[in-house]
């Protein structure tokens, strides 16, 4: 499907956003900073050249660009570049890129190409695979691709995520447990573990958000699925009722794992709060074997393993792993965290092109994702341990949501699914009857 835009994709639902007051805070990089080498690099501009280069985004702090912020100065020292952080982004970049003071550089997220409201952003985008520019867009990783139907990309893919589960690597050893591979090893795992002692193998967030349990466990075999039967297709979208058969294999294993006692909804409720900070902090405790969440999830590990008491008491190893509910093995479902594009209009769009010029490589934008703890759009998922299993997985099981052609409507629909399934209101029957009409705001 061809958006509106020009790009090849899903449609998007659209968001409404509350209005909010706008917030701003400049983290300005002093030049000249020395740092470790910066590779093969070889600067296309002079390397004397002065100028002022900003970056638009909506994260707090940006600690990752930071780096390369300074990795950058290390070849260009009398270039000066900010990153400004902006509360409301959603609500106030289109009309800030309009304006006198617009950034060279600015966020974007696939989500805006089917909102009006963005239409600045991308026509007032840079080609960025103009060969001109010599930027390598071949380092990136086929899922996290996004280009225009006329084979232009005008968004440079930053970081990435995924779906699937953290596993305690020590309780596995302890056990002499192998990592599941398949759906039928993953039943063995979990039965083994039960009888060990472990209530509930299986943990994470008991919600209808994309961190909690049952988008990760189930919907990137649903995806599967749906590409298998590209006919699905629109029925899903128009939320047509007969389209719910399509969830039937993926929320038939959800069923399978609650009533066996491998995933437990009402622990999981009573012990975790959010899909976040609490997720996180109750793995951290150390007796779940496997804690499911999102990429976003796994972001947040380093940081707050030194706020907890109990990791710093026991520390372990644990790894990102795709959950195995396929014959075969799990699904790695690509998706694209944050995207840069450049302003066609800056003052300085030589320089601004030659800094997206040096971070779009395969050694840059995995420093920045190792700093932040999200996966790299590139191939290269060797310089985070944790993220280690992707390296070499399988390319016939690993595609992007855009792939699937889904509308963000279908993912509510199924999350409500699954919720319900697994804590009982409904049986797999219902909730396929009941498609296009099991989400509530």
């Amino acid at each position: 499907m061809v958006n509106s835009r020009g790009f090849k994709t899903k449609t998007f639902f659209k968001k409404t956003i509350a209005v909010a007051s706008v917030f701003i805070m400049v983290i300005s990089i002093g030049c000249g900073k020395k740092v470790e080498d910066t590779g093969e690099f070889q600067p296309k501009l002079s390397t004397e050249t002065s100028c002022e280069i900003s970056v638009a985004g909506n994260y707090s702090n940006f600690e990752s660009l930071e780096s390369e912020f300074e990795r950058f100065n290390e070849i260009y020292p009398n270039v000066s570049l900010n990153y400004v952080s902006m509360d409301d982004y959603e609500n106030t970049i289109a009309s800030a890129l309009l304006s006198d003071e617009a950034p060279d550089i600015y966020v974007t997220q696939s989500w805006m190409l089917d909102d009006d409201r963005m239409a600045p952003l991308f026509d007032n985008a840079e080609v960025l695979s103009d060969p001109e520019l010599g930027i390598d867009l071949d380092c990136i990783r086929k899922g996290a691709r996004w280009t225009q139907e006329n084979g232009d990309v005008i968004m440079l893919p930053i970081f990435t995520r995924s779906y699937g589960m953290l596993v305690n690597m020590d309780i596995f050893e302890e056990n002499g447990l192998e990592i599941p591979e398949n759906y039928d090893e993953l039943m063995d795992v979990c039965e083994k573990l039960k009888a060990a002692g472990y209530e509930s193998p299986i943990m994470g967030a008991n919600g209808t958000t994309v961190s909690g349990i049952y988008y990760s466990f189930a919907f990137p075999l649903f995806c599967d699925e749906v590409l298998k039967n590209p006919d699905s297709v629109d029925g899903l979208n128009s939320l047509d009722a007969s389209a719910g058969e399509a969830m039937r294999t993926s929320l038939s294993k959800i069923k399978v794992f609650v009533d066996a006692g491998y995933i437990n909804p009402e622990k999981c409720s009573e012990e975790i709060a959010d899909d976040y900070d609490a997720v996180i902090l109750r793995f951290f405790e150390g007796d779940v074997p496997m804690m499911l969440g999102s990429g976003d999830m796994v972001s947040g590990t380093q940081k707050r393993e030194s706020k907890s008491e109990a990791f710093i008491e026991n520390p372990f190893k644990y790894q990102f792993y795709v959950v195995p509910t396929g014959d075969d093995g799990g699904y790695f479902l690509d998706a694209v965290n944050l995207f840069f594009s450049v302003n066609i209009n800056s003052s300085n769009l030589d320089m601004t092109n030659e800094f997206i010029r040096f971070i779009a490589r395969e050694k840059e934008l995995g420093n920045m994702a190792t700093i932040k703890r999200l996966i790299t759009p590139t191939n290269d998922f060797s310089l985070d341990e944790v993220y280690s299993s992707l390296d070499g997985f399988p390319e016939d099981r690993a595609f992007s949501f855009q792939e699937t052609g889904l509308n963000d409507a279908v993912t509510k629909e199924y999350r409500a699914a699954a919720y319900k399934v697994a804590n009982g209101m409904l049986s797999v029957d219902e909730a396929i009857n009941e498609y296009g009409s099991l989400w509530e705001e």
